[in-house]
């Protein structure tokens, strides 16, 4: 107990003498630059313990043939993730990107501390033991964890957390990756952060320092080998086109597949269900497909830098299909194919990871399909180039998915230092979220919240009414009256109040109307009347009732539809909550866009 005072006691000073020898801007950029040296630093345990796990359960594999451990190891890896997560997290820490939306939107941006390591823990066991997802979500959520806890441990106002959990998703990104502009871009697009020149600095200062520790502790190459042995030229623009919309057409199966698939695995409540389930899905996914085995980044190598029909027939090895080389786009085809069951079974079954790494891994082999197949075909009379195609369909899936196409241009072109096709990456980029765009207006990662309403978004107005809640709003000091006083005690009501709104409840509290001041203030002082009339004679029904769970969206769409200036609020039985008042939410309003204005 006495350890526990000390360690406020010794916070508390600390936090003083940093009041009166550091100002808050001076302050927040040392934050960032903190935040990406952790940032760094998690995403390079991340990676190494998934790359340590998977050598050491896979490196005496034959690649001439199937190896039937591949039906054991993500069976045992889901378990223990699964184990880990109920026995000792004891939390939902799926849907890392999700998470970090929603802190922004509804947690006034805290982050629960555990978030520090334990999606690091569960990532490192579910990808190494060969669960089909990415590693780049949870380091994602871990950052953030970090900047957020952070923040909060130095007592930071809501806006410098809400720029600290961004500053941590694009330490991550920059750390994982090694690809600073890509770690900003993803915060401004995806987290949706304001850029402004308060938050463009500390972003900036936590990205470059996350990708420069992880150039000191990883090397200074890209993350993949790419060489551009046939420059873009102007006649393969109609290619690059189609093979942005064929992008976008994957992206939009992959999306709609994983909400299906991820539906189904809701309807069951038992934790062993879901992994009995989840695990024999996936674990005969990868006996059959070996490369859906962890993050795929080994196929995106080969097929960024494979040149001849036997560089490519390895993407086979290890697989019921070695040695049948003619059979190589149907094998890539069914990959496309099941990924998203893959990826959704790893999940599902109580694996833990993200969609990062599929989505280059499925952009990687779309763009190798489509330039193959033209190739194969003879589809016009101009030579595609298989792993140019490859590059840019990574760009393509991961615009398409994310709903990110400057995350896309600028992530590739850092990740395999293709900087010479910046031009096709771009057309590709934005046809993919073009047409994606027709079928889905949000990402993969919004969706679910902007169902609920409870999405920040770059449309100033509406993310102002979702950084709000009831909470700020409802008024309950305004007197209730029951329908069976009459007039004189009702007047007595109103000498006690400064209100001219009345609520009328019964005894269970359920609102059954109203009384304005001004519907009564002509009898409210005929005291021969006092006992002749009923609160029951005079109420009116409110214009419109306002639910307890409605957005502030829904809401302030209530106030313009009726015209009222005060609504009451009730909860799922009818029972009275207390009043909104258009005044005082167009006060808090007011104050919340300043807040997230201001420089």
């Amino acid at each position: 107990m006495n350890t526990a005072d000390d360690n406020n006691n010794l916070l508390q000073r600390l936090l003083v003498w940093r009041e009166k020898h550091i100002k808050d801007r001076q302050f927040i950029l040392l934050l960032s630059f903190i935040v990406g040296v952790c940032t760094a630093l998690a995403a390079y345990v991340l990676k190494f313990l998934v790359e340590y796990i998977k050598e050491f359960l896979t490196e005496n594999f034959d690649s001439t043939g199937a190896n039937w451990l591949y039906l054991v190891y993500p069976v045992v890896g889901i378990f223990l993730t699964s184990l880990f997560i109920r026995k000792i997290v004891r939390d939902d820490i799926s849907h890392g990107v999700t998470k970090i939306l929603y802190a922004i939107s509804r947690r006034q941006s805290r982050i629960k501390r555990h978030n520090v390591w334990s999606s690091v823990c569960a990532s490192a066991i579910t990808i190494g033991f060969g669960g089909s997802v990415g590693a780049e979500a949870p380091i994602v959520l871990t950052g953030s964890a970090i900047g957020s806890n952070l923040g909060s441990i130095f007592r930071m106002d809501h806006k410098t957390l809400m720029l600290l959990v961004g500053c941590g998703a694009a330490g991550a990104v920059s750390g994982i990756f090694k690809a600073p502009i890509a770690g900003l871009v993803f915060t401004l697009e995806v987290l949706m952060i304001d850029l402004t020149m308060a938050s463009l600095l500390p972003l900036l200062i936590t990205s470059v320092t996350a990708a420069s520790l992880s150039y000191v502790l990883t090397g200074t190459e890209s993350m993949f080998y790419f060489h551009l042995d046939y420059p873009f030229a102007m006649e393969r623009v109609p290619y690059a086109i189609a093979l942005g919309i064929f992008c976008g057409l994957v992206a939009w199966y992959f999306t709609r597949s994983m909400n299906w698939i991820e539906n189904i695995f809701r309807r069951y409540t038992n934790p062993y269900v879901k992994f009995l389930i989840g695990g024999t899905m996936l674990s005969i996914l990868i006996f059959l497909f070996p490369p859906l085995y962890g993050e795929g980044y080994d196929t995106i190598s080969l097929l960024l830098n494979g040149t001849t029909s036997d560089d490519w027939d390895t993407v086979m090895n290890n697989s019921l299909f070695y040695g049948h080389g003619h059979m190589l786009i149907i094998y890539l085809l069914l990959i496309i194919l099941f990924k998203v069951f893959a990826s959704s079974a790893t999940n599902g079954g109580g694996g833990c990871g993200g969609i990062f790494a599929p989505s280059l891994f499925l952009g990687c082999i779309a763009g190798f399909v489509f330039s193959y197949v033209c190739n194969e075909f003879h589809i016009g009379n101009t030579y595609i180039p298989e792993k140019n195609f490859a590059l840019m369909g990574m760009a393509g899936l991961m615009s398409g998915v994310m709903h990110a196409p400057l995350t896309g241009i600028f992530l590739i072109a850092e990740l395999t230092g293709g900087y010479d096709l910046f031009l096709p990456l771009m057309i590709v980029s934005v046809c993919a979220y073009l047409t994606i765009i027709v079928f889905e207006p949000h990402s993969i990662y919004s969706m679910r919240l902007a169902k609920k309403g409870e999405l920040v978004t770059h449309h100033k107005d509406k993310a102002v009414l979702t950084l709000m809640n009831m909470e700020s709003v409802i008024e309950t000091d305004f007197l209730v009256v029951r329908p069976d006083m009459d007039l004189g005690e009702m007047v007595k009501v109103i000498s006690k109040s400064g209100r001219n709104l009345f609520p009328v409840v019964d005894i269970n509290n359920k609102l059954l109307g109203i009384v304005v001041l001004n519907n009564i203030r002509n009898i409210m002082f005929r005291q021969e009347l006092y006992h002749r009339y009923r609160v029951e004679n005079f109420m009116v029904a409110p214009k419109a009732c306002i639910n307890i769970t409605d957005s502030m969206e829904d809401v302030m769409r209530r106030f313009d539809e009726t015209g009222a200036w005060n609504l009451p609020v009730v909860d799922e039985d009818g029972k009275y909550r207390g009043i909104v008042s258009k005044s005082k939410m167009l006060t808090a309003y007011r104050q919340v866009l300043v807040d997230l204005s201001a420089e």
